[in-house]
């Protein structure tokens, strides 16, 4: 199993780390042919603005899209959560809309204002998730098939999955937090092969009812 890490821009070598840490081979992205051999992808944080360019100017866009509708695990932190929301506050048209959610840009301020919290995520156990808010994003609304995974303490969402996409204001890779990527790493296992672990355990990509400082987003 690969995963790959879109490396046009951003802080993708902190994922790449992450993904080595719990075992998993991590491969930058840069080009559609890299897409081919991978079982999940990861769209890091940075500059959403500069992603886009370099989607569209490397032709990414439609491969991607291709991914995700297979039902590949796509997971985007910060910026990477910018490209993937539906509807990005101010009018500005989407990237890569595959979860039915509206973000605003630069929610908590300037870099200056970054900060870290801890989250309680209930899909990933009891123990608190610590993230990093570098220029992060907020989500202001959620479509109905979308789960919040996270909340600050105020209220706001900062993590969401709508089926195998999974998004995050937050850094967890700058924090050492292991477990989103495990997670997409298990999404990613039976997606590769859906019968692995059938009738043990719920699939992860189906829905149930019951720090080092980088510049995330301008």
């Amino acid at each position: 199993m690969r995963i790959g890490v879109l490396a046009l821009q951003g802080a993708f070598r902190e994922h790449l780390d992450t993904l080595r840490e719990i075992g998993v081979e991590g491969v930058r992205i840069r080009e559609p042919a890299d897409l081919t051999a991978i079982s999940g992808l990861i769209l890091p944080g940075g500059e959403s603005t500069t992603m886009r360019q370099l989607i569209e100017r490397w032709g990414l866009r439609e491969p991607i899209l291709d991914l995700a509708g297979r039902g590949a695990p796509i997971f985007g932190t910060c910026a990477g959560m910018i490209v993937l929301a539906a509807e990005i506050a101010g009018d500005e048209s989407p990237i890569l809309p595959l979860i039915d959610v509206t973000v605003e840009r630069n929610a908590f301020g300037r870099q200056l204002e970054s900060f870290e919290a801890d989250l309680s995520v209930p899909i990933l156990g009891d123990a608190l998730i610590h993230g990093i808010f570098i220029r992060a994003p907020i989500i202001e609304r959620t479509g109905p098939d979308v789960d919040i995974l996270a909340r600050l303490d105020d209220g706001r969402i900062v993590a969401v999955r709508e089926r195998n996409i999974i998004a995050t204001a937050f850094h967890p890779e700058l924090a050492g937090e292991t477990r989103f990527h495990r997670l997409v790493a298990t999404m990613a296992s039976e997606h590769e092969d859906p019968g692995e672990g059938a009738g043990r355990r719920p699939h992860p990509t189906r829905r149930t009812q019951t720090a080092r400082h980088h510049r995330c987003d301008r």
